[in-house]
């Protein structure tokens, strides 16, 4: 009975981890670990490093989606990459210094209030308006941005992915899709870089709920991808805030539980 648990709790966070990555760039974190802390009783360290290594397959899969269709800024998105790489890294190790029962609350009001943004203000911009920004200046905020990032990503193994989703969008004057390319392309980084820093500081994790995780989270994230590549930017809009909003509500009561 227990391994059935194991795999409905793994089977429903995977699915809200993937659409939430493939939609919105969301880290798998965010609904990953208060599922497995919740449900299955896990220690919340171990089940961030869960949550960030079903983030690596499932952004990477994002990732590939959307630059096929034309929808990643490579050259940006690998400086800001650089510097959030570095801070996951300095985010991890100062995560395992602090109580667990501060982890993984920062990004529920966050996933919940980014959902409802998209939702009553749409992200409009097109890509012949991101030209108009400035190399030297995108550039500047991109290391800025991403140190705070990294540090969140790496800290609460949560947000990280919410905080560049916002960022790309109202800072850099992203188009909603090149966002979210950008940013799962990003994610698959600092996800593999945050999962080896949590592994080898807690030690290895519960195999068999890692690889459920990891599977569900690759599936789902591949589905919402697709479909979110070929929705019009209004329809793209709606669909990133409701799954937002739906996500960041229930992350909400888990957190009750």
């Amino acid at each position: 009975m227990e391994w059935f648990i194991t795999l409905i709790v793994t089977f429903f966070a995977g699915m809200g981890a993937g659409l939430g990555t493939g939609f919105a760039g969301m880290s798998a974190a965010a609904v990953i670990s208060p599922m497995l802390i919740t449900f299955l009783g896990m220690e919340p360290y171990m089940a961030v490093g869960i949550a960030l290594s079903s983030d690596v397959l499932a952004s990477a899969v994002s990732a590939y989606t959307y630059k096929k269709n034309g929808n990643l800024d490579m050259k940006n998105g690998l400086i800001m990459m650089l510097t959030v790489l570095l801070f996951t890294v300095v985010g991890s190790y100062a995560s395992s210094l602090v109580p667990s029962g501060t982890m993984g609350g920062f990004s529920v009001s966050m996933t919940f209030f980014l959902g409802l943004k998209f939702i009553v203000r749409p992200v409009m911009a097109t890509k012949e308006s991101m030209g108009g920004v400035s190399p030297v200046k995108r550039a500047v905020q991109s290391v800025i941005c991403g140190i705070v990032i990294g540090f969140i990503c790496g800290f609460v193994g949560a947000g990280g992915g919410m905080m560049m989703l916002l960022i790309l969008t109202s800072v850099l004057g992203y188009e909603l899709k090149t966002a979210v390319g950008t940013s799962v392309f990003i994610m698959t980084f600092t996800a593999l870089t945050g999962a080896a820093a949590h592994f080898g500081i807690g030690g290895a994790p519960d195999w068999t709920v890692m690889a459920q995780c990891v599977i569900f989270t690759f599936l789902w994230a591949r589905v919402a991808a697709i479909f979110a590549n070929k929705a019009d930017p209004k329809t793209l809009n709606r669909a990133t805030g409701a799954v937002l909003v739906v996500l960041g509500t229930a992350i909400f009561l888990f957190n009750l539980l």
